[in-house]
């Protein structure tokens, strides 16, 4: 692992484990070259990329055997960060890392899901994202001056033969599991369709084979909020003042398809802003404008307006049929991993009924697969959200009985 480049250049300290009992404590980003103009990445787009630089975190330790590593995979807007505090947050000059803690936090740690005390956990953030791995903010070799639009359209697939390659470099030639919610399960389902041989168990949450017709037309809506941003200049904007009402308006969009009606009643129902009276103006007069506007606000903050546009489009892109040309239950009989699929009752972005048909599907071609759909008015956020019947679930799975 020579070539792997410890952000921080040193360990930080840890946390104090008689005070935080349950967390991996504080967590060290790395950075490795995977694609070089010698041994380029093969895209499916039919394009070459090199370099390719890829940020990861890992947690626990890899056995001797090399055969209790879990690869987690990020949603949409996620990072390589996900467990535990960054140490990195100043080095990376990502000031939110220091209010939280990693994404999924809750899922992972010693006694956890996925504990760090029995698994070695990887996660690294996606080709085309902005936190770390190659993008359209990265520099292109041959100008000198960030890819913007010139950066090729990736893929899922894409995605998963870098992480393959991350994998093969981490001396680990098969995993014990593959993990991730939404975007993050299409990950987790291609890997056990593109390497079968190399995933003991698959876990999928909130997510489905492909993205439905309403989720492409908010993908198509949101990505015509940037391009239209009189900021976005084709793509151009790094050194000038990025599209952020554009990027802000297609966050503002996509949360609502993270919610669900019920959710939203709850937090908001119709109350204003100030007091039981509308104000009679065209600002955020209703709880739930200013709740959106917040959203937005705060991602231009942090995401890349350009990985926006290339992360829905790969997101739409997806349909895990395509493996049988077609035909899902044809696909299905290339995965030779347990499979684990959860759903929530109030997702409308991946609602159950698509889950369950991945589920049937895998039942017809004799897979090992268990399904439950989780009674939730969280929406599609919930597998972020409510974990306790989650985590039962997967530890269940991992331990080999009936989920």
């Amino acid at each position: 692992m020579s070539n792997r480049i410890n952000i921080l250049q040193k360990t930080p300290k840890h946390f104090d484990g008689l005070q935080f009992p349950q967390s991996v404590g504080m967590t060290v980003p790395y950075r490795v070259i995977l694609a070089s103009k010698d041994n380029p990445l093969s895209l499916e787009c039919g394009k070459m990329l090199a370099p390719v630089e890829v940020e990861y975190e890992t947690y626990g330790k890899l056995n001797q055997a090399r055969d209790n590593a879990i690869l987690v995979l990020h949603a949409l807007s996620g990072d390589a960060h996900v467990a535990g505090w960054s140490a990195g947050a100043d080095a990376l000059n990502r000031p939110w890392l220091k209010k939280r803690p990693g994404w999924w936090d809750g899922m992972i740690g010693p006694g956890k899901a996925f504990d760090s005390n029995k698994y070695f956990i990887i996660c690294s953030n996606i080709l085309g994202s902005c936190y770390g791995t190659t993008g359209p903010s990265s520099i292109n070799p041959e100008t000198g001056r960030p890819y913007g639009l010139s950066f090729p359209v990736v893929t899922v697939g894409d995605w998963v033969r870098l992480q393959e390659r991350l994998i093969s470099y981490l001396g680990i030639k098969r995993l014990r599991a593959v993990v991730g919610g939404s975007l993050g399960g299409q990950q987790a389902l291609e890997w056990a369709l593109a390497y079968p041989d190399r995933v003991e168990a698959a876990i999928v949450i909130a997510s489905a084979t492909h993205l439905g017709d309403q989720g492409l037309a908010f993908n198509a809506v949101a990505r015509h909020a940037i391009r239209t941003d009189p900021n976005f200049q084709n793509g151009n904007y790094y050194n000038t003042t990025a599209p952020r009402q554009g990027l802000a308006a297609a966050r503002m969009l996509g949360h609502i398809t993270y919610l669900s009606e019920t959710s939203m009643h709850r937090k908001f129902g119709r109350r204003y802003s100030s007091g039981n009276r509308p104000g009679f103006h065209l600002g955020a007069d209703f709880e739930v404008e200013g709740y959106l506007q917040h959203q937005g606000d705060s991602f231009v903050e942090r995401f890349d307006a350009n990985s926006y546009l290339y992360i829905t489009r790969a997101m739409d892109y997806y349909n895990a049929a395509d493996w049988g040309e077609g035909n899902l239950d044809q696909a299905c009989r290339r995965i030779e991993s347990r499979v684990l699929l959860v759903s929530y009752s109030s997702d409308w972005l991946y609602p159950p009924e698509q889950t369950k048909e991945l589920a049937l599907a895998l039942g017809r071609s004799r897979k090992a697969v268990s399904y439950i759909n989780i009674q939730s008015a969280a929406g599609h956020d919930a597998f972020l959200l409510e974990l306790d019947l989650l985590s039962r679930l997967v530890l269940g799975f991992l331990e080999r009985k009936v989920a």
